[in-house]
């Protein structure tokens, strides 16, 4: 995976499955990956947004986690821009 921004689909998934596409994401991201968007949705997403708050905050690639651009999308940066 080789693009700066990646947007993930995880619309309709449970969260056993959102995080093991979200942990292939991030295994495979290249050295010119900055962030993943997880697009959870919001009105039935809410549980894979707390989920993805909650289960990616401690892991070591992720750098930190920002809301996107609406509320039916989280973001996982990876790798900060300068």
């Amino acid at each position: 995976m080789s693009d700066a921004f990646v947007k993930i689909d995880l619309h309709g998934l449970r969260q056993e499955e959102a995080i093991a596409r979200i942990d292939r994401a991030i295994a495979s991201a290249g050295s010119g990956t900055y962030q993943l968007h997880l697009v959870h949705g919001f009105n039935r997403g809410t549980s894979l947004r707390t989920m993805i708050r909650d289960w990616y905050q401690y892991d070591p690639k992720v750098k930190r986690i920002m809301p996107g651009d609406n509320p039916g999308v989280t973001v996982l940066v990876l790798k900060e821009l300068y």
